[in-house]
């Protein structure tokens, strides 16, 4: 069997009704949602299967309602399929799926750290003091000039870069706005902000990464059964000493998406399996690495087609 990849979504593939077909056909799902619900102290498997949506989009709920869904789904392929994955990667929140999938963090340790980080990090700054936006076609040497001429005092970096062409910034809403300006001044016409709550991965989130710090102090780590592909160094790491730096980093740090990708096809992945909500980065996968096979799994109809 060809190596595979397993790949866990971040922030942005939530939607109301997530996991609750699966939790109807599956025990191990039903029981994944419950033991989160015991943890958290709170229905999550209520908001995951019919909260309003904007319940669901707050940080603080998406996060561990994303990391529950994609652990649930994961159980499932592990006890339903013959795939076994060689590498595991998650994109921002994602690596936290990651993380479990290895043995490097139990579930229930990751869905409190998850609704504490998602916590920290809308509390960071002030909801309507940043924003963030994505900039399509353009490369990185001339987004970074587009960010420093746009800055005038104030914080705009890149804080993904997801694909070829497509990367996206972060900081005050004023300094994003400027970026988006310049951008289509010189002829990037895609340029937009996103609806997020809080200005992820920038300098910004420095005093959500110190509150973290804190937080993963009382987490045990274990020994990594397979390597995680970090975020913040686009490498495969097998060293439970360096998880809660990596995770630390990761807040205000931009995510190495595109680079994380080519070092697992470089290193002989020729089929990525997206496991949670959403097809977002089987759609960057697409664009990143041409011939590999590519597949999600959220629901009965994916899982039956993997």
């Amino acid at each position: 069997m060809a190596d595979h990849a397993f790949i866990f979504p971040g922030q942005g593939s939530q939607y109301t009704g997530m996991g609750k077909e699966l939790a109807g056909n599956f025990k191990i799902v039903g029981d994944t949602f419950a033991e989160a619900d015991d943890t958290l102290g709170f229905a999550l498997s209520r908001l995951c299967f019919e909260g309003l949506e904007d319940e669901l989009k707050l940080t603080a709920n998406t996060q561990p309602a994303i990391l529950t869904v994609s652990i649930a789904i994961l159980r499932v392929l592990q006890n339903e399929t013959p795939f076994t994955a060689t590498f595991l990667a998650g994109h921002s929140l994602g690596e936290y799926s990651a993380l479990v999938a290895a043995g490097a963090m139990s579930f229930a340790d990751a869905v409190l750290t998850v609704r504490a980080r998602g916590k920290y990090m809308q509390e960071a700054i002030p909801v309507g003091v940043g924003t963030m936006a994505a900039i399509l076609g353009v490369e990185t040497g001339t987004l970074m000039e587009i960010c420093q001429e746009a800055a005038q005092g104030e914080v705009v970096a890149p804080a993904n870069f997801n694909s070829p062409g497509q990367i996206v910034i972060a900081g005050h809403v004023g300094a994003v706005g400027r970026a988006i300006e310049i951008a289509k001044g010189r002829g990037f016409r895609k340029a937009m902000l996103l609806p997020v709550s809080a200005p992820f991965h920038c300098s910004l989130m420095t005093p959500a990464a110190e509150r973290l710090a804190e937080t993963l102090d009382g987490v045990k780590i274990n020994t990594l059964d397979i390597p995680v592909v970090s975020n913040v160094e686009a490498i495969p790491n097998m060293d439970k000493d360096r998880v809660k730096e990596l995770l630390v980093r990761q807040v205000s740090a931009p995510v190495l998406w595109e680079a994380s990708v080519m070092r697992m096809v470089e290193s002989g992945i020729e089929r990525f399996i997206e496991v949670g909500p959403g097809k977002v980065l089987s759609g960057l996968v697409k664009r990143i690495a041409k011939n590999v096979t590519i597949s999600n799994v959220e629901d009965i109809t994916t899982l039956k087609a993997l």
